[in-house]
């Protein structure tokens, strides 16, 4: 085998690294980052019912909050991962915050049809309470991780330093 194929993979690694660290030095630190990872994360819990409209919430929020878009999208992703299971308390969630009274009921449409949409609207309303109790709750957990990782650098550059120049 050749060694161009592995090189490939190579450039894919070195560019995830590089993202890695970008996101870990932004500016604004842990915060900002925090910040993207919880809108992200918040934005994909009704995200599936909107038919992937919701996702073109992230840019706005991003940019009025300041926070970081490379991480909103990773928070993104990791709401796809939990969004099976969560899912269901969505739409329990969803169902105790609307109204007994409020039905969906279109003419001329099979039923199925207007229980599908009373379900999606019982997961638009859960996902949206339950995307932003998820992304608080979130936030700290990041940001502490970020702080710790950019203060960990911080102390092993201070000590390379020390080494080269002691």
């Amino acid at each position: 085998m050749s060694n161009r194929k592995y090189s490939w993979f190579k450039g894919i690694g070195r560019w995830m690294k590089y993202k890695y660290l970008l996101l870990i030095r932004a500016r604004g630190g842990g915060a900002k980052v925090a910040k993207g990872f919880s809108i992200g994360l918040a934005i994909e819990m009704f995200t599936l019912p909107t038919m992937g409209l919701a996702f073109f919430l992230i840019f706005p929020l991003v940019y009025i909050l300041r926070a970081s878009f490379a991480s909103a999208l990773i928070g993104f992703v990791f709401g796809k991962i939990i969004y099976i299971p969560m899912s269901f308390l969505n739409g329990m969630v969803g169902g105790m915050m609307l109204p007994k009274r409020v039905h969906i009921h279109i003419p001329y449409v099979p039923e199925w049809i207007n229980r599908f949409m009373m379900y999606n609207l019982k997961l638009i309303v859960g996902g949206i309470v339950d995307g932003v109790i998820l992304g608080l709750i979130m936030y700290f957990p990041v940001k502490w991780m970020i702080d710790y990782v950019g203060h960990k650098r911080k102390e092993k550059r201070k000590t390379r330093r020390l080494h080269i120049h002691g």
